[in-house]
C-alpha cells in the first residue's frame, strides 16, 4: 500500500503546459488554464465523491495524466494573471 501522507500544497501540470494545478487539500485545488493568449484561474472545492477521487488521482495516481510542477513555476504563472 502507498504511503498516503502528503504535505500540501502539491503541484501538477499537463504535459502540454496548458493547465497547472495547486492541490491545496484532499478537497480543494486551484487550476490555471492557458488558452491561446488568455490565462484564467479556477478555484475548485470537491463536494461529491467523483470530485474527491479526481483530487486523489491528481495527488497520488498522477503519472498517467499529469507531471510534477514546481511551486516556483506555478507561482510565476499565477503572477501574470
Amino acid at each position: 500500500m502507498k504511503d498516503k501522507t502528503v504535505i500540501y500544497p502539491e503541484y501538477r501540470k499537463y504535459n502540454n503546459n496548458k493547465s497547472f494545478f495547486k492541490i491545496i487539500s484532499p478537497k480543494k485545488f486551484e487550476e490555471i488554464k492557458l488558452l491561446g493568449s488568455k490565462i484564467s484561474i479556477h478555484f475548485f472545492e470537491a463536494k461529491i465523491l467523483p470530485d474527491r477521487n479526481y483530487i486523489s488521482d491528481l495527488t497520488f495516481n498522477y503519472s498517467e495524466h499529469w507531471i510534477i510542477c514546481t511551486k516556483s513555476e506555478y507561482e510565476e504563472l499565477k503572477r501574470t494573471i
